[in-house]
């Protein structure tokens, strides 16, 4: 049940036709895997914890480097050389402590994705690997589990939601994986904010049943010249992950 503190807390976001208090318990009573806590898991945890999901776990093998905070804003200076699911679950215990916050210093892999997203309600995709994406695409397809894909370059990003059979998966929109980027890849810290933020917005529609999503479509964003579009994303008949099989979305 809400207590009088969520009521206080979570006023204004209830005050939205549609969502309102039986929204609100919706995501009080869920749990939102994000797998990665860095350009785009720091502002997605940030912005599920204030909406008050009620369960946040947190996946990411990495400790905290200077050369992360230009864009990964739950770690500060003093957090460099932490695990970064340790400094970021820090500061979200301190933002909403009614969010219980579980870190796993974890890399996600074939051997453990699926005990790990085993209780999920959603996944967040906010890796930043082709890898972990298969990965991350074939357990949720295989658990049932909705994937709210993020990626960034630079100053363009992307974000889709996959429904498993309902909608192409990952595996489906890229069959093989892209030639790997030499170096450090270029990336504004407003980038990952927007998309992560994108993303947010996807969880909260799924788990409160509300609004339309961005199933089946892939939203791209170029922030170097405010260009947002839309395209259709086709299933593989041959994917072999979901054998491009899904029902009509309504």
């Amino acid at each position: 049940m809400l207590t009088p503190q969520d009521f206080e807390r979570y006023e204004r976001q209830m005050l939205y036709e549609g969502f309102g208090e039986e929204g609100q318990k919706r995501l009080k009573q869920a749990h939102v895997l994000i797998a990665g806590a860095g350009g785009l898991g720091c502002p997605a945890a940030t912005y599920l914890a204030c909406a008050g999901i009620g369960h946040i776990t947190l996946v990411d093998h990495e400790t905290v480097s200077l050369s992360n905070l230009n864009r990964q804003i739950l770690h500060w200076d003093d957090n460099i050389g932490e695990k970064k699911v340790t400094s970021a679950a820090a500061k979200l215990a301190r933002l909403n402590p009614s969010t219980t916050v579980v870190p796993i210093a974890a890399s996600i892999t074939d051997s453990n994705a699926e005990h790990i997203i085993r209780d999920a309600d959603v996944v967040v995709d906010a890796t930043d690997s082709f890898d972990a994406r298969y990965v991350l695409n074939e357990a949720c397809m295989s658990a049932g589990i909705p994937l709210v894909h993020g990626g960034i370059w630079g100053l363009c990003g992307q974000v889709t939601t996959i429904l498993p059979r309902r909608t192409p998966c990952f595996a489906c929109i890229y069959p093989n994986k892209p030639e790997e980027y030499q170096g450090p890849p270029p990336v504004f810290g407003v980038t990952p904010g927007l998309i992560a933020i994108i993303q947010c917005a996807e969880v909260i529609k799924i788990l409160a049943g509300f609004g339309r999503l961005l199933a089946g479509q892939m939203l791209y964003v170029n922030e170097s010249n405010m260009d947002f579009c839309l395209r259709e994303l086709q299933a593989n008949p041959d994917c072999k992950v979901c054998g491009g099989r899904k029902e009509l979305i309504h």
